[in-house]
């Protein structure tokens, strides 16, 4: 593999960080900013809006441009929003930075994947896009919990400090090792796009897919207050508890790859699902006893980021099928509803802190993945009916 695929993931990995080390630093941030715990739930959410409008909008609106020129201007928004984030004079200035760094985030994942490729000969490709993504895995066993430690002993300015530092190290990388003359895909039209955008069967699995995931984060944007107010944990036991929360979402979310590939996405989703809604029901009993707590947010790792590939290899199936000539743009927004849902979940999540009781966010998140479920198991119908149909034309 070229050196140039490691800057890729360097980059990753930066940005993995940036957006998920807001879940470990929320009361730490709260409590210096003077705001309310939902209120600076708003950086994870609109951070993920950001990314949302980011993979789609923008990657299409600059789908002339050089590969390379592309890439390096995008690293350095998201340099520019991290320091913006480390000297915000206000709180209002740290979402502002959020949001860039978010519209910085989904550009780079919509092309990072054609970049890897093209860096690769052709049966190299899947090796390339998974050391890329390798990245985002390690941040969640890494980044998370080291820029969480740093936050609480150095102050949250400095992790972003330190993700700048990153980004700009894989940004350099990037120059000096990604060529100019890669070769690009023809940009999709908007009619192919809004295609996408309005077919049924494609819209469902978007559904499901800010449904399942933003379910998670109905209750996960809120674990380190949780782990605090109701656990009774101190901030440094916070830190291992997302480091062993990382360790399980990376074994979870090659687990849910395999069970796709062998059960085929409709049955490895219900498993999941289930599996999810069942882990976060129970939190919200173990959640008081440390030991129990500690238990459950390991297992619930595994089932929370394990739903990715399976949902990912759901839509471009039927993009191939229903829309062959936007396959491409119906993964990209896919990614985006991801992080609709984890906007979404972020926003709920908050106003049930600001209405009710912490732990209610975790039988609520339980709830919202259940209709996910339900969701799922519609998909998986209309499948089912339209193999009989082609079979019946067939014969």
């Amino acid at each position: 593999m070229p050196l140039a695929i490691l800057a890729l993931a360097l980059s990753a990995f930066a940005i993995g960080t940036t957006e998920f080390v807001i879940v470990g630093l929320l009361p730490t941030m709260a409590q210096d900013l003077n705001v309310t715990i939902p209120s600076a739930g708003l950086l994870v959410s609109l951070y993920a809006l950001g990314v949302a409008i980011g993979a789609p909008v923008l990657t299409a609106l600059t789908g002339k441009w050089n590969r390379k020129h592309l890439l390096l201007t995008v690293m350095g928004l998201f340099i520019m929003g991290n320091l913006v984030a480390w000297q915000a004079p206000s709180f209002e200035i740290l979402i502002v930075a959020r949001i860039l760094t978010g519209l910085a985030h989904g550009v780079f994942f919509s092309i990072g994947s054609t970049i890897a490729t093209g860096l690769v000969p052709k049966e190299k490709a899947a090796s390339a896009i998974a050391i890329m993504f390798t990245g985002l895995t390690v941040a969640l066993v890494t980044g998370v919990p080291l820029g969480t430690y740093i936050g609480q002993h150095f102050g949250w300015e400095a992790t972003f400090l330190a993700v700048s530092a990153l980004g700009l190290i894989a940004m350099c990388g990037s120059a000096m090792l990604i060529p100019n003359n890669l070769k690009q895909a023809k940009p999709a039209k908007i009619s192919e796009q809004l295609k996408v955008l309005t077919h049924p069967r494609l819209l469902l699995v978007y559904a499901i897919t800010a449904i399942g995931y933003g379910g998670t984060f109905v209750a996960f944007t809120y674990l380190a207050p949780i782990l605090n107010n109701i656990t009774g944990l101190n901030s440094n036991v916070i830190g291992l508890v997302m480091l062993v929360y990382g360790v399980s979402v990376a074994i979870g979310n090659i687990w849910g790859g395999k069970m796709a590939d062998k059960m085929g996405p409709i049955k490895a989703l219900t498993v999941i699902f289930s599996g999810l809604a069942i882990i976060l029901f129970t939190f919200s009993f173990t959640a008081v006893h440390p030991i129990a707590a500690i238990l459950t947010i390991l297992v619930w790792g595994a089932f929370a980021f394990g739903n990715v590939p399976g949902l990912q290899v759901y839509v471009v199936s039927l993009a191939q099928k229903h829309t062959p000539d936007a396959v491409d743009v119906a993964s990209g927004l896919n990614i985006a509803a991801f992080n609709v849902g984890i906007a979404l979940g972020a926003w709920g999540g908050g106003l049930i802190v600001a209405e009710s009781n912490l732990i209610n966010t975790t039988w609520v998140g339980a709830l919202v993945v259940l209709v996910a479920l339900v969701l799922t198991r519609i998909s998986g119908s209309l499948d089912n009916k339209a193999n009989l149909s082609l079979l019946a034309k067939v014969s």
